[in-house]
Formats: C-alpha cells, structure tokens, sequence
C-alpha cells in the first residue's frame, strides 16, 4: 500500500522561535490526534531543521529540509549536504521545486545528481515535476513531466526509487491562487503512474506516492485527495497557518 502523506513546505518564512512554536503546535496537535494510516512532513528552512527535528515526537510526523547540494562536501560557500541535513535528524529532502529550476536555473542532470546525493544519505527524496502555464496551454505538459522524470529520476535503480515520492506541481497553479481542477490533477497522476509502471513495473507503481502541489488549501483539499491517483499534497502557503494546515492533514 502506498503511502499518504501530506508534506508542508514553509519555503523561505518564520524565524527560528516562529517556525518552533507552529512545529511545537503541530506536533501536540498530532499526539493528541493520531495520524493512523497517514503521515505528515514539515519542510523548513535549514536553520530551522535541528530543532524542529527534536521537536517532533508524534508519530508519523517528521521534518524535512527543502534542497540540498549534490556534492558530498568541499569549497561551496552557502551551501548545504544531504549528509548536514541527515545530521540534524531530518529524514527527507525535496528536490526539484519549481522555484528551484525557475529562480536558480537548476537543470533535469543537477537535480539527478541531487536526488543521488541525498538517497546515498539515507534521505527520502520529495522529487517535483509540472508545467508552466506556457507549456500547458500548448499542450505539451505531459511532454515536460515526463522529461523531467526521465532525466532526473527515472535513471535510478528500483531499490533507490522506491525510496522516492513524486509532487507534480503545475506552475502556473503556484501561489497564485489557481488551482488545477481535481480532473486535470488526477488526469497528470494517473499519467506519471503510468510512466512509473512502464519504467519499473505495475506494482511499483501502484506502491509510489504521488503528491499534488499547487494552491491546495482546506477548501479544496478534499475534493483533490478524493482522486485516486492524489496520494497527498505538497502545501505551500497553507502550511504555514496550524489550522489550516491540520485541516488539509484531516481532508486525507
């Protein structure tokens, strides 16, 4: 059974004592609801990640950071390894946001040898594929997805990729408050579902957790997870409000 998860990406907000207290919040929350047949991962800043590691004592909750490097260490000032992020307790990382290949021009071939960094570490990978609105309305989308996928994931043995979970983000969906409509989220899950079973097999694929990012907030989360393909989201702006947050988790 693949998993359901509900992953919060705080991007670039909060400060330290900020992001500890909605950690803290979330997480007595989470004790005294129990997640059951769900889990949640917070994804914060690097300077946040030790201490909201140590924080999250519910079960089925952890942290989780949101890049990494794909060198092991070295002369690269500012940045940050898969090995530093494993350090502080953190147990995922996402890789390939599309503010990350939109703002730093990160590339199908980098982003691979991210995801080979970060899962010789013991991390899971959180690896985003989707659209720009340019490339959906001239309906090369499915093209895209499968490109990225192809080329900076699907290269990895069965073993390593059963240790990934796949966010397909629509761009154009993202922080705009345009959400893609439960049949066209559904209509690109099944598609990547599809892609997965032909690279790695049926039941791989239906083992492969498949999250939908972009504009899902407690209004709508229900009516997206209800899909069958939609295995959970990717939350942006959401995750980073307790009970709207929790909302979405109890939407799953």
């Amino acid at each position: 059974m693949r998993k359901k998860i509900v992953a919060g990406n705080w991007k670039m907000n909060m400060d330290l004592n900020e992001g500890l207290a909605l950690a803290e919040g979330l997480n007595n929350h989470f004790i005294a609801n129990p997640l059951k047949d769900r889990e949640v991962i917070l994804c914060t800043p690097f300077i946040h990640l030790a201490l909201v590691s140590r924080a999250l004592t519910a079960p089925g909750v952890s942290a989780g950071a949101q890049n990494c490097n794909d060198h092991k260490s070295g002369a690269y000032t500012g940045e940050v390894s898969a090995a530093m992020i494993r350090s502080t307790g953190a147990g995922s990382v996402i890789i390939g946001h599309s503010e990350r290949r939109t703002y730093y021009g990160e590339t199908d071939e980098l982003l691979a040898s991210k995801t080979a960094e970060a899962l010789r570490n013991g991390l899971r990978v959180i690896f985003c594929c989707g659209e720009v609105l340019s490339e959906r309305e001239g309906n090369i989308h499915f093209d895209v997805v499968k490109r990225q996928l192809e080329k900076g994931l699907f290269g990895f043995s069965e073993e390593d990729f059963s240790r990934c979970i796949i966010a397909y983000e629509p761009v154009w969906a993202i922080g705009t408050g345009v959400t893609a409509s439960p049949a066209q989220a559904q209509e690109m899950h099944a598609f990547i579902r599809e892609l997965v079973e032909k690279r790695y097999g049926k039941e791989v694929a239906e083992n492969t957790t498949v999250l939908y990012g972009g504009s899902c907030k407690a209004s709508n989360a229900a009516e997206l997870f209800a899909n069958p393909d939609v295995d959970g989201g990717l939350i942006g702006g959401a995750s980073l409000v307790r009970d709207e947050f929790c909302s979405i988790v109890n939407a799953l």
